[in-house]
């Protein structure tokens, strides 16, 4: 085991396996280090929109069809209307998070990163990386240790703003998916959300401000759902988490980069945060490249603008089931502008291409 590297990347989540792949990518030698053992877990979506696919193959990452679906747009529901739009290019992806983990732990390994599992770093001090009784020297630091960061701590980048405090659970089931949209169910109190991530696994989370919530009462809010998973096999332990959109003033100091949860987060109504940490990952090999992290600052600043809108806009109908109905009821009469709302939240379009479309969505709203 050698005692110096050019990158250490503590964390070896997916935000972690894709900065090491993409630092190696750029020719540096890479340890990344993790208490866990693969292949590691954790309450998400599990889906990657149409934006985010560039950024994974970048990263040479590719997944056999028999271990993901496609997806090809996005359905609203609210009681009993819907209404639904296909992304306007591409088709996004979902996989099961382990699935994810162990292709990525494979790419990584296969150009050369050094894996440490069980490993647990217990601080930083300078260049240098402590493990137990070790010190491994690094000219970079790359935090992806997570939401509660301890590197973003010992680094002092704790200081942040935080809006929108949420509590999520997830869950699978195996029951052949009725669908290839990914599915945001709107009710009074929750949201649920479905996606397919193989030809006879769903995935469903929910998501609620209250705390006490928990899978099965959460259900209870959307009978068609409830009654689509009435008898299914539960594939999986309900994993929980407390979201938000959380905005770091900095993302860097020194050598030490954020990456990741760690360096922020966008609520996953969204479906943006894996691509985030994937398009995160290849800026920040480029700026270790050129030797200069203040230009990922501005860079992971701009990569955020997009999720954090459309999550702040979304959100917007959280517990309001009468405005949730008025802006299905637009979007069934007028379906171009949910195609287009669809067409800014996955890149294609810029939020100043749908300015006429906001204003058109804000008088059905008050003519509904």
């Amino acid at each position: 085991m050698g005692d110096s590297t050019d990158v250490f990347v503590i964390g070896g989540g997916p935000a972690g396996l894709a900065a090491a792949i993409a630092a190696r990518q750029q020719g540096f030698s890479v340890i990344v280090a993790d208490g866990n053992r693969p292949p590691i877990d954790k309450a998400c979506g599990e889906a990657l929109m149409p934006d985010s696919i560039g950024a994974f193959e970048q990263l040479g990452l590719s997944v056999p069809s028999t271990e993901a679906s496609l997806l090809t747009g996005v359905r609203f529901l609210s009681s009993s209307l819907s209404a639904e739009a296909a992304f306007p290019s591409g088709c996004g992806l979902s996989i099961r998070r382990t699935t994810l983990h162990r292709i990525m732990t494979e790419r990584a390994a296969a150009l050369g990163a050094e894996l440490r599992w069980q490993t647990v770093v217990t601080g930083i001090c300078g260049q240098d990386v402590l493990i137990g009784n070790r010190t491994i020297r690094s000219k970079w630091i790359l935090s992806a240790d997570g939401v509660n960061s301890r590197v973003r701590r010992w680094a002092n980048l704790q200081a942040h703003l935080c809006s929108g405090l949420r509590y999520a659970f997830r869950r699978h089931y195996r029951v052949r998916p009725w669908t290839d949209r990914m599915e945001i169910h709107w009710g009074r109190r929750h949201q649920a959300y479905t996606s397919p991530v193989n030809s006879e696994e769903v995935c469903i989370a929910v998501a609620s401000r209250n705390p006490k919530v928990r899978m099965d009462e959460a259900l209870q809010e959307f009978p068609e759902l409830a009654a689509r998973l009435e008898g299914a096999e539960v594939t999986s332990i309900e994993r929980g988490a407390v979201v938000a959109n959380r905005k770091l003033k900095r993302v860097w100091r020194d050598n030490v980069a954020l990456i990741g949860d760690a360096s922020g987060t966008v609520d996953p109504i969204t479906g943006e945060g894996l691509g985030l940490a994937f398009h995160q990952a290849m800026v920040l090999a480029d700026c270790l490249k050129k030797n200069d992290l203040a230009r990922y600052q501005a860079a992971h600043r701009q990569l955020a603008l997009r999720p954090m809108m459309m999550a702040r806009l979304m959100l917007s109908l959280d517990g309001r089931p009468r405005l949730q109905a008025r802006t299905l009821q637009v979007f069934r009469k007028r379906p171009e502008i949910f195609r287009r709302l669809l067409a800014v939240h996955v890149g294609a379009l810029s939020p100043f291409d749908v300015a006429f479309d906001g204003l058109m969505l804000g008088w059905g709203l008050l003519a509904a």
